[in-house]
């Protein structure tokens, strides 16, 4: 495990139980609400998340994906189990060795990883700021979670899951760094 693959798991565990906070809290009348990710609804943000992490948690224990995504309707309580579930699965140091299958296809594992933080912090932001409440992590998450952007951030712009980066300064927090590196506007209101 490479010295940023020894921090992934902490971030994980932090980034998962600030979704899992946020997602506890969305009332019904919020599902319809915009985000931030401009693609989502609250209610579809909840789907796609809640379906990558349930990936995420088979990738993690080295299972097979499903040939067809299963279509998701997912609660917030359910995505907030997902997360936990997710935090749990990769705070297995041995999810981190070899290949896996995630996504687009087999990836090395580390790769999935740092990919479920992204999704964690990225997306939990996204939820939390549609629907008014806050979401913290630690700079040290913050850092790693900035060092998870930059790592796929050209890719995820040609895929168009980012946006242009937004400008931030450079003494900004590590996370408020990533949001703008990912084409997110750390002031977004909604």
């Amino acid at each position: 495990m490479n010295t940023q693959q020894q921090s992934l798991p902490t971030a994980i565990r932090e980034c998962a139980d600030a979704v899992a906070a946020t997602a506890s809290g969305i009332r019904g009348d919020q599902l319809g609400e915009r985000t931030p990710c401009e693609k989502f609804t609250v209610a579809e943000l909840l789907d796609h998340l809640g379906g990558t992490l349930t990936s995420s948690v088979r990738a993690a224990d080295k299972q097979p994906q499903p040939d067809e995504a299963a279509a998701t309707d997912m609660s917030p309580a359910s995505v907030a189990e997902s997360a936990n579930r997710a935090a749990a699965a990769w705070g297995d140091p041995g999810a981190y060795e070899g290949t896996t299958e995630f996504g687009p296809g087999e990836m090395p594992a580390g790769f999935a990883a740092t990919i479920t933080l992204e999704e964690l912090a990225l997306h939990g932001w996204d939820l939390a700021r549609a629907t008014g409440r806050s979401f913290t992590i630690s700079e040290e998450a913050g850092q790693v979670t900035l060092g998870a952007v930059e790592q796929i951030a050209e890719q995820a712009r040609i895929r168009g899951s980012y946006g242009p980066p937004v400008p931030v300064p450079a003494d900004a927090p590590a996370f408020h760094r990533a949001l703008g590196a990912s084409g997110r506007n750390p002031e977004w209101t909604g």
